[in-house]
């Protein structure tokens, strides 16, 4: 099992919940979420950028950026 860094780009939603589902949505593609956190917003492109440290079976560690 490793740890990864990654950054995900997620779409802003319109409630928090929505906005909370589909950031643990995105984080899943990469392995389990072990914690999180908005890091940036931008408002004009309608986007929040997340920081998360996740844990997999792959051999490798890598950042990930996701759109």
């Amino acid at each position: 099992m490793t740890t990864h860094f990654i950054t995900a780009e997620i779409d802003l939603q319109e409630c928090p919940v929505a906005m909370h589902q589909a950031i643990e949505v995105e984080l899943q593609k990469r392995g389990q979420p072990l914690r999180w956190a908005v890091t940036d917003v931008d408002v004009e492109q309608q986007k929040a950028y997340i920081d998360a440290i996740v844990t997999s079976d792959a051999a490798t560690s890598e950042t990930v950026t996701t759109a």
